[in-house]
């Protein structure tokens, strides 16, 4: 294919066969949503697919939490168990990455996210995927961080423990194994 943000024919039918299955084991996630007209939409999303394959290529596990009334789109969010395995070990962003005297990681969140037309979780967000099932318990999520914060040299980010949602705060530079970011696609 010529155009990177294309998934061919069969990746897309064994695409939608993985997310209807997903949609079909989890109703809790997306009351209201009939899969019929998620998949009308994902038929008419173009590079979304590609998005959405991305997403699931690296361990995400999208799935559909919502329906944005005022745009008329399908809210799919990471909902893996633990972050996302092919998204850990990331900066927060490219400032943060070149910060790094030593040891520098891969990539960052940021451009990950970028480079696969997908949004990070805001913290409002991430509290609402919570309420869906608990996810991170062994992992941590890079999420949005407010300009004021990383203008400072910090970056957010949250996880589940102990039955609460916590989020915390870290240098934009730093990067764990455990840590990674789960994502946003509006389809």
């Amino acid at each position: 294919m010529g155009n990177k943000n294309q998934i061919s024919l069969q990746q897309r039918n064994e695409l939608f066969e993985k997310l209807k299955v997903r949609f079909e084991k989890n109703p809790h996630r997306h009351k209201g949503i009939e899969w019929a007209k998620v998949q009308t939409a994902l038929e008419a999303s173009g590079s979304k697919l590609w998005s959405l394959q991305e997403v699931e290529r690296t361990g995400g596990e999208p799935d559909v939490v919502g329906y944005d009334k005022k745009t008329g789109e399908y809210l799919f969010f990471d909902c893996s168990p633990e972050s996302p395995a092919g998204r850990r070990s990331t900066c927060f962003d490219r400032e943060g990455l070149e910060s790094r005297k030593e040891h520098p990681p891969q990539n960052t969140a940021m451009d990950m996210a970028a480079e696969m037309g997908i949004e990070l979780l805001s913290e409002e967000q991430y509290r609402t995927l919570q309420q869906l099932g608990p996810f991170d318990r062994k992992t941590s999520s890079w999420i949005q961080t407010p300009a004021a914060i990383r203008k400072l040299g910090g970056a957010l980010f949250a996880d589940y423990r102990y039955g609460h949602v916590f989020v915390y705060h870290n240098g934009a530079q730093s990067y764990y194994a455990a840590r990674g970011f789960r994502g946003l696609v509006r389809v």
